[in-house]
């Protein structure tokens, strides 16, 4: 496919843009770390050398209060300037361009002296805001007119004034969380004064040739919010006030609705996008949900946006402009929409990475280059972590040979692609399987290795990643036809009754139950997920909301866990609502503290709380964690082969392909 929209140039004030991919603002906490502003540099300067159009920061607020966190950066002063100039500077050296985001963080800021257009808490910070006053609001406008005006001093080619997900801006804007009554709350046009205010402070205090990028919500996903009416005429006002171009941001962080995780369908928005191209004249960017050049030229194609934004995306692969440029699509290493090493890492005071690519936010800890000795290297598994190890080291120079006992590739990620939410794992192992053979691995499915494959000198280096099998508890009729594994479930191997139990309640036991509950088309669909999430696809209601459809589950579904905390504690910040809130619709019984006695012909035995309970199920089915796959490890020491241990084979703890891979990449960069 070739990609002429998305490669086409486009002029925004001064700059020329010289394709339509852009880099979204994205909070990686790199300026928490050692070497900060070398990170930073380092960081953006390799997206720019991958040839993405335009690069947005992560958000500087203008103001102390308006942090994201307590660790969350600044810019309001001239002494910052020296640092900005590095990250600038290196950026301009890879031939790049970049925008600084100011970002006012309102009433989600996660610090006590938190401020908002009103009080109320946000459900999602534990600090209630103080509400401003009218003077306070007229010298925060002034405050980022004066951010503005040190970005441009620093070299950048613009700023974007953050106006959308819930942040303070969006806060002004909607009635649910303005209730002011001066100039800046009450009617539709008292609400909508700050962020008009501060475009036309911005626009006076810059060059006329310095883009001013406005983000405005275009759906905001909460009670109360804007109409799509709304919302269009507030994007000709940001225009007659003097934003160069709008981008596009969907939702609020609070909001019950999923916006960008895997389990929302590729390009779901473009209509909301759509609503708000056809009200200007000006430039407008989609957002959310696109991780491939042929989604992103589809939606210019289609008119609905001029550029889009993608920032995970760039976290998984800075290449991705030039890979679309040079045809090579199917080398991307795609964005899945796990969120497990950016947003939720960032969620919990953390620095931002990528599962399928560890090297991002760390650029400056990873060795590039060739080896100095190309070694022979035989990788025993071709799970994630010994597919990852495999393309790293042959990139590297290194012969590999991959041994993998099964007929295909992929270990348990064949297993996690088939839960819904989670088709994107495909496009993982679409890019294991270009770049394994692109780099000359010898591959050996159906072979299960052995110490005579393994020694007598015929490899410098042996790589064991067998991954993980399944841990079987100890309960009196474990071997009962009712008692399956996830494995026979996930793979299709077994038929499955209609009530079933399920042993386990980690992240496989509730993708399980995901499975079991059928739904499979809402992460693929968006008219499929609008229904289910109870979201106006025309955005003709307060919010873009309605009453979400019902769910009919196929099975009746009970899961259980020894543990005495909530059922799914552990799953990840951004997404674990997610599963938790489709369960709950489709009324899986969630049972804590439960001990399991037996297992027979009338179900599963169990107690809680010292009472005991039978209960009737067609199966049993087993997500009790998993053990280390360690069969070559006697075999290969008592042969004296030495040998190096990762991913699941080494430590067995859910299916953590992060870990796995993050593991297998520095292991390949060392040899």
């Amino acid at each position: 496919m070739t990609f002429p929209h998305l490669l086409s140039e486009l002029r925004v004030a001064d700059t020329v843009l010289p394709n339509r991919m852009v880099m979204g603002a994205m909070h990686t906490r790199l300026e928490t770390l050692d070497r900060p502003h070398e990170r930073l540099a380092a960081f953006y300067a390799t997206r720019a050398a991958g040839e993405i159009g335009l690069i947005l920061t992560g958000g500087y607020s203008p103001t102390p209060e308006g942090v994201m966190d307590k660790d969350a950066p600044v810019l309001n002063s001239v002494d910052q300037l020296p640092e900005h100039r590095l990250v600038t500077s290196e950026v301009h050296k890879a031939g790049g361009r970049i925008v600084l985001q100011i970002l006012h963080a309102g009433r989600y800021a996660k610090v006590p002296t938190c401020v908002a257009p009103s009080l109320g808490k946000a459900r999602i910070n534990v600090f209630p805001p103080r509400d401003l006053s009218t003077r306070e609001v007229w010298e925060l406008v002034e405050s980022y007119a004066h951010t503005a005006y040190l970005a441009e001093e620093a070299g950048y080619e613009g700023v974007e004034i953050m106006g959308s997900e819930g942040y303070l801006i969006n806060e002004f804007t909607a009635a649910i969380t303005n209730h002011r009554d001066d100039e800046f709350g009450g009617s539709f046009d008292k609400r909508l004064r700050f962020p008009l205010e501060i475009i036309k402070a911005v626009r006076a205090r810059v060059d006329s040739g310095f883009m001013v990028i406005y983000r405005i919500s275009a759906i905001d996903l909460m009670d109360g919010g804007m109409t799509g009416p709304e919302i269009a005429e507030f994007a000709r006002r940001v225009e007659a006030a003097g934003a160069d171009l709008i981008n596009i941001g969907v939702g609020w962080h609070e909001s019950g609705v999923p916006t960008m995780a895997a389990a929302v369908p590729r390009g779901a928005w473009i209509s909301a996008v759509r609503n708000v191209k056809d009200a200007v004249s000006i430039p407008v960017m989609a957002s959310n949900r696109i991780n491939m050049p042929e989604t992103a030229e589809e939606i210019i194609a289609s008119g609905a946006a001029d550029l889009v934004s993608m920032a995970r995306p760039l976290l998984a692969d800075p290449d991705f402009a030039r890979k679309t440029r040079l045809g090579l699509s199917t080398e991307i290493n795609t964005c899945i929409a796990c969120n497990q090493a950016c947003l939720d890492r960032i969620f919990t005071d953390r620095t931002a990475t990528c599962l399928v690519n560890p090297r991002a936010g760390r650029e400056i800890e990873f060795k590039a280059g060739k080896a100095a000795e190309a070694k022979r290297i035989a990788v025993v598994g071709g799970g994630p972590a010994g597919m990852a190890f495999a393309v790293n080291a042959a990139e590297r120079g290194h012969h590999v040979t991959l041994f993998e006992a099964a007929s295909q590739l992929g270990g348990q990620l064949n297993m996690a692609k088939a839960v819904p939410g989670k088709s994107e794992f495909n496009e993982m192992l679409r890019y294991f399987r270009v770049m394994l053979e692109k780099n000359w691995v010898k591959i050996q499915l159906g072979k299960k290795a052995t110490v005579d494959d393994l020694g007598g000198g015929k490899f410098d280096e042996v790589v064991i990643a067998t991954g993980v099998l399944p841990r079987t508890p100890d309960i009196h009729g474990i071997n009962h036809a009712k008692v399956l594994s996830y494995i026979d479930v996930l793979t299709g191997r077994a038929t499955v009754g209609n009530t079933v139990a399920i042993i386990g309640a980690g992240g496989i036991g509730f993708d399980v139950a995901e499975f079991l509950l059928g739904d499979h088309d809402e992460g693929l669909k968006p008219s499929s997920f609008f229904k289910a999430w109870g979201v106006d696809a025309t955005n003709a209601t307060p919010g873009g909301l309605l009453p979400a459809a019902e769910h009919a589950p196929i099975r009746t579904v009970h899961m259980f866990q020894r543990k005495t905390e909530t059922l799914g504690k552990n799953l990840g910040k951004s997404t674990g609502w997610i599963l938790k809130a489709r369960l709950r619709k489709a009324k899986v019984t969630m049972t804590a503290g439960a001990s399991y006695s037996a297992i027979d012909d009338h179900g599963l035995h169990y107690s809680v709380d010292g009472e005991s309970h039978v209960l009737q199920v067609d199966n049993v089915i087993l997500c009790a964690g998993q053990v280390s796959n360690r069969e070559l490890y006697a075999e290969l020491d008592q042969a004296g082969v030495k040998f190096h241990v990762i991913g699941g084979a080494d430590v067995a703890s859910e299916l953590d392909a992060l870990r796995a891979i993050d593991q297998a990449t520095r292991l390949a960069v060392s040899i």
